[in-house]
């Protein structure tokens, strides 16, 4: 671990803090943009994530980052199942759940980031 990702928050500048909140609400747009072009934006903000966690360690957006992260995995997740019993009339339930769980956690994050506090789960 370097000294740039167990720094204290305090020590974090505002630059600092200002590209990382740019980058997650990249990644929120990313998730929103994924109903429209058949989920690849999430899969675009998912790697954004993994590339820039580290630098938001110890802020108050790492909860954001890490929000965003069990969105994908939740979201991957609920699409994969949906389409394994779509066949048996459960799947188009379990996509619509999935679809609104998706709304609900950008939502949930996208106003906590507004409000620069970190995501409460």
């Amino acid at each position: 671990m370097n000294e740039e990702t167990s720094k204290p928050i305090d020590d974090v500048d505002n630059d600092t803090l200002r590209s990382l909140k740019r980058l997650t609400a990249i990644v929120y747009l990313c998730q929103v943009l994924a109903f429209a072009f058949a989920g690849l934006p999430l899969l675009i903000g998912v790697v954004i994530n993994f590339l820039n966690r580290n630098d938001a360690q110890g802020t108050w957006l790492e909860s954001h980052f890490d929000w965003q992260i069990q969105t994908v995995w939740i979201a991957l997740a609920g699409l994969a199942l949906s389409g394994l019993t779509f066949e048996f009339g459960i799947g188009v339930f379990i996509l619509i759940s999935t679809l609104i769980l998706l709304i609900y956690r950008i939502v949930i994050g996208w106003n906590a980031l507004n409000a620069d506090k970190p995501v409460a789960e």
